[in-house]
């Protein structure tokens, strides 16, 4: 029988208390678009999928839940059923979202609410025409208590492959696809996130990026740098919320049948293989921001 398997991240939905200001931020800036308002919720799709990021009114601020795509070789009865197996509890909930007709909520053993589906509406709103238009929403990565019972739990329980590490209990990193990482669990005392990612077409859309960024009051926090862990080149800044969000390109490609990354000529070593890296940046460029401790 087939085992439950995630193939992407598909949606990240935030609480706010700036509902207005993140909403701006992610059409005038981010060049999202609005696919849909609901009771005070707003949906925005980055091109094709119902929705991509949603932000959700309240009095705090942080991750209200996460969206993730099964693969469909299993009916969510099914999956259901092998998380059950497995000791978690989840609950099959219908028509209680737009662009989702059926999901599976669960929560993960750092107390993240996930939403589990095989289908969602493709409502085709088609790429934005001014801001940054990133080609995808890529990873987030989030700082977990129980750290190690969230690693194990999102590779044993949802099919996901650990790649890197940066030190032995700080950064973790596991991709449920080919990106290196679509999750970076960070260890912690805590559950909150550390930052949201977002995949740009090259460095020429990076740089246009700053330079936008820069314009509308978003300075750089950190980079633009090339990453050890994945070889991404990077830069973070705040979004109104003061969440994290890092804009990459050059993310290494995972071969998981073969447990190396496709090669590149900044590779280190050939072939690349999963490791331990001590340090954030391949080019030894260091920032006022840590990083660690955003």
């Amino acid at each position: 029988m087939s085992k439950v398997k995630v193939f992407r991240l598909t949606y990240v939905d935030f609480y706010s208390k700036n509902t207005d200001s993140m909403v701006e931020y992610y059409t005038n800036t981010m060049g999202y678009r609005i696919s849909e308002e609901v009771d005070g919720v707003t949906y925005l799709s980055n091109a094709l999928d119902h929705h991509n990021i949603v932000i959700t009114p309240s009095d705090k601020k942080g991750i209200r839940r996460y969206g993730y795509q099964l693969d469909g070789n299993l009916s969510l009865e099914e999956v259901q059923e092998q998380l059950h197996v497995q000791g978690i509890n989840s609950t099959i909930k219908v028509d209680v979202k737009p662009g989702i007709s059926r999901l599976i909520e669960l929560q993960d053993p750092a107390g993240n609410t996930l939403e589990l589906f095989t289908e969602m509406e493709q409502t085709t709103v088609g790429f934005g025409t001014s801001g940054i238009v990133p080609h995808k929403l890529g990873h987030v990565a989030f700082y977990a208590k129980n750290y190690q019972n969230t690693i194990e739990f999102y590779r044993d329980a949802l099919g996901f492959n650990f790649t890197d590490k940066i030190g032995e209990a700080f950064a973790n990193f596991l991709s449920c696809n080919t990106d290196h990482h679509t999750l970076n669990i960070v260890a912690s005392d805590e559950t909150r996130l550390h930052h949201i990612a977002f995949q740009l077409k090259d460095a020429s859309h990076q740089c246009a990026s700053s330079d936008l960024l820069a314009k509308q009051g978003y300075p750089i926090l950190w980079g633009p740098s090339r990453h050890t862990a994945g070889h991404n080149i990077a830069t973070y800044h705040h979004d109104p919320d003061q969440n994290v969000v890092e804009l990459y390109t050059d993310m290494d490609i995972l071969i998981p049948e073969l447990g190396i990354f496709e090669p590149r000529p900044w590779h280190e070593e050939l072939p690349l293989k999963p490791k331990v890296w001590e340090s954030l940046s391949a080019w030894g460029t260091e920032f006022e921001v840590d990083l660690a401790k955003v």
